[in-house]
C-alpha cells in the first residue's frame, strides 16, 4: 500500500514523493485537459496575433515597416515575459497556480482588445472611415501588452507542467515523455488551424470585433479545461528563488576565488543525505567544466556559523551543477535567435509579401494573405506524428539512439530546413519583382502570380519548426535542473523574443540603409517598387553562418548527469 505521504492535498500521487519501486499508473490520464487547455489558448493566441499587422495597417493606419516592427516588438514582449511568469513558478507559486492566475490576466486582456475593435467611441473605424485617435490606439496597445504578460505565466509552464506528468526516474515514462512533446506541439497547432484559417477569414470579411470575439471566449474555454484535470494532476513544489541560489554560487566563488580547488572531486561540499537540499531536486554528478565554480563548494572554517552552513559562503556540488547547467545551455540558446528570426516573418514579411500576389479563388472569393499560415500549421500537424511514428524508429536503426536523433541533432536538421525556407520565399520574390517589371505592374493593386506559390516557403517552416522548436522544448526540459525548469522554459522562449526583436532591427537597418539619396528602399510601403527579395536572402545568409556556429557549439556540449546514474 502507498502511505499517505506519498500523495499531494489533492489526492494525486506526487512524483517527488512516491519511492522509485512502486507501481506507476496514470501518467497519461491528466494529458488530455493539459492538451486541451494548451489548442484552445493557441487558438486565441493565434487567433488575435496571426492577421494583426493587417489590422495595425488597415485601423490604425500604420505602413508596412511600422506595423511589421510593432508586431515584432509586441511578439517578442509575449516571449520575454515568460521569464517573470516562470520565475514566479519555479520559486514561488508552482507551474499549476501561475498557469491558473496568468489566464485570467489574458483573458482581460482578450475582453478589452475585443472592446477596443467594436464598441463605438474606442474602436479606430467607424462608417467605413478609420481615424484612430492617440486614445484609440492607446486602447488597443494596453490589451495585447495585457496579454503579453498574461501569456508570459503560460507559455513556460505549460509544457513542463505536461512533461513533470512524467517520471524521469522510470525508463518507460521517460520514453513517453519525448513523444509528449511531439503531440504537445501538435496540440498547439491544431489551434493555431483553425485561427489562420477560419478566425483569419472572419476577421477579414466580418469583423474584427467577432475575429477577436471568438479568441476571447477560446481562452476561457482553455483554463475550463485546465482546471477539469486538477485532480489527476503531480504537482511539483516551488523550490523557492533558483536566481538566490545561481547568486550565491556566484558569490562563494569570487569570495574564495584564492582557494585552491581539491583534486578528488569526492571532497566538494554535498549532503550525506539521498536527495538533494534543494526542494524537489534530484543530486547531480559533478562535472569538470567551469571549474571556478567549484570553488563555492570547497569548505572552509568560516563557512558555518553556529554549525549552520552559510549558503553565501557554501555551497553544494547540486547547487554548482546547476549553475553550470545553466552556463552551458546558453550557447545553445543564442543560436535559436536566427531561426526564431526566420519563423517571425510568417506573420510580418510573409504577410505582405501576399499582399500584394492574386488572392482570388475564382472570381469572386478573396483568401486573406494570413490565412496563408495554415500551411504552417498543416505541415506541422503532418510532421510531428510522421516523425514520432516512422522518422524515430527509422533513425533509431541506423544511430542507436532510443530516440532516433539526439536532441540536438534534431535542432541542428531544422536550422538547415530554415535555410531553405528563406531561399524559397527570396526565389518567389525575385520572380515576382521580374514580372512586375516586365510588365510595368509597379502602381497594379496586385501581381498575376497566385498566392499559393507561398505554400512550400510556410511548408518547409512548419517542418522545421517540428525539428527545431519541438527539439528545443525537450532539450531545455531534460538538461534544466530539476527546480529551473520553467526558467529554462522561458529561456528557450526568450529565443522567439529576441529573433522578433532582431527581425525589427534588420528592417530598422535596412530601411535606413537603402532609402538613401531619395531610393524607395528594400521595404517600401509599394513593395512592387522595393527589393523583399534582398532582405529574404540576407535571412538566409545568417541562418547559414548561424548554423555553422550551432555544429561547432553542439560539438562541446557536455549533457546534464544525474548522481548515482550511469
Amino acid at each position: 500500500m502507498d502511505s499517505d505521504d506519498d500523495y499531494t492535498k489533492d489526492g494525486t500521487m506526487d512524483i517527488y514523493k512516491r519511492p522509485a519501486n512502486k507501481k506507476k499508473t496514470g501518467t497519461w490520464k491528466a494529458c488530455p485537459y493539459i492538451l486541451g487547455d494548451e489548442a484552445c489558448e493557441r487558438l486565441a493566441y493565434y487567433g488575435m496575433s496571426t492577421n494583426l499587422v493587417n489590422y495595425i495597417q488597415k485601423r490604425l493606419n500604420l505602413g508596412v515597416a511600422a506595423s511589421s516592427k510593432a508586431v515584432n516588438n509586441w511578439s517578442g514582449t509575449c516571449y520575454v515575459t515568460p521569464l517573470i511568469g516562470a520565475f514566479l513558478a519555479d520559486a514561488y507559486l508552482g507551474r499549476y497556480w501561475t498557469i491558473a492566475g496568468f489566464s485570467f490576466l489574458y483573458i482581460i486582456g482578450m475582453t478589452l482588445l475585443t472592446l477596443s475593435a467594436s464598441v463605438k467611441g474606442i474602436r479606430p473605424c467607424n462608417n467605413g472611415t478609420c481615424n484612430p485617435t492617440s486614445s484609440q490606439r492607446a486602447a488597443f496597445f494596453v490589451s495585447i501588452y495585457l496579454i503579453a504578460f498574461g501569456t508570459g505565466g503560460i507559455k513556460p509552464c505549460v509544457s513542463s507542467f505536461g512533461a513533470d506528468q512524467f517520471d524521469d526516474n522510470d525508463e518507460n515514462e521517460k520514453k513517453k515523455k519525448s513523444s509528449f512533446f511531439n503531440w504537445f506541439y501538435l496540440s498547439i497547432n491544431v489551434g493555431a488551424l483553425i485561427a489562420s484559417s477560419v478566425l483569419v477569414y472572419i476577421q477579414s470579411n466580418v469583423g474584427w470585433g467577432l475575429g477577436f470575439g471568438v479568441p476571447a471566449v477560446a481562452m476561457a474555454i482553455a483554463l475550463v479545461f485546465f482546471f477539469s484535470g486538477t485532480r489527476l494532476y503531480r504537482l511539483q513544489p516551488p523550490a523557492g528563488s533558483p536566481l538566490t541560489r545561481i547568486f550565491q554560487v556566484f558569490v562563494a566563488s569570487i569570495r574564495k576565488c584564492h582557494v585552491k580547488t581539491p583534486h578528488d572531486d569526492a571532497l566538494l561540499y554535498e549532503t550525506a543525505d539521498t536527495e538533494s537540499i534543494i526542494v524537489a531536486s534530484r543530486k547531480l554528478e559533478h562535472s569538470d567544466e567551469f571549474r571556478f565554480f567549484d570553488k563555492a563548494a570547497v569548505e572552509a572554517e568560516s563557512d558555518k556559523v553556529d554549525g549552520l552552513v552559510n549558503p553565501w559562503r557554501l555551497c553544494t556540488v547540486t547547487q554548482v551543477e546547476e549553475v553550470k547547467s545553466i552556463i552551458r545551455l546558453l550557447p545553445i540558446w543564442a543560436t535559436g535567435i536566427v531561426f526564431s528570426c526566420v519563423y517571425g516573418q510568417m506573420s510580418t514579411m510573409f504577410v505582405n509579401q501576399g499582399n500584394v500576389m492574386d488572392n482570388h479563388i475564382g472570381p469572386h472569393f478573396r483568401i486573406p494573405s494570413a490565412c496563408l499560415s495554415i500551411f504552417d500549421t498543416v505541415s506541422v500537424i503532418f510532421w510531428a506524428p510522421v516523425y514520432d511514428l516512422f522518422i524515430v524508429p527509422l533513425a533509431r536503426k541506423y544511430t542507436g539512439n532510443e530516440r532516433g536523433f539526439t536532441q540536438l541533432q534534431r535542432m541542428g536538421i531544422g536550422l538547415v530546413i530554415s535555410v531553405f525556407a528563406m531561399a524559397c520565399a527570396a526565389v518567389l520574390e525575385t520572380i515576382r519583382l521580374d514580372m512586375v517589371r516586365k510588365n510595368n505592374y509597379y502602381d497594379s493593386e496586385y501581381v498575376p502570380l497566385s498566392i499559393f506559390w507561398q505554400v512550400p516557403q510556410y511548408f518547409l517552416i512548419g517542418c522545421a519548426e517540428v525539428f527545431t522548436f519541438i527539439g528545443q522544448l525537450e532539450f531545455f526540459y531534460d538538461q534544466a535542473p530539476d527546480a529551473m525548469r520553467s526558467l529554462c522554459s522561458a529561456l528557450c522562449l526568450t529565443t522567439t523574443a529576441l529573433g522578433n526583436y532582431l527581425s525589427s532591427l534588420l528592417v530598422t537597418i535596412v530601411m535606413n540603409v537603402t532609402t538613401r539619396h531619395g531610393k524607395f528602399g528594400w521595404i517600401p510601403d509599394e513593395l512592387n517598387r522595393g527589393h523583399l527579395d534582398y532582405f529574404y536572402w540576407l535571412l538566409a545568409f545568417l541562418s547559414i553562418i548561424n548554423f555553422f556556429i550551432y555544429l561547432w557549439i553542439s560539438k562541446w556540449y557536455t549533457y546534464k548527469k544525474i548522481a548515482g546514474k550511469t
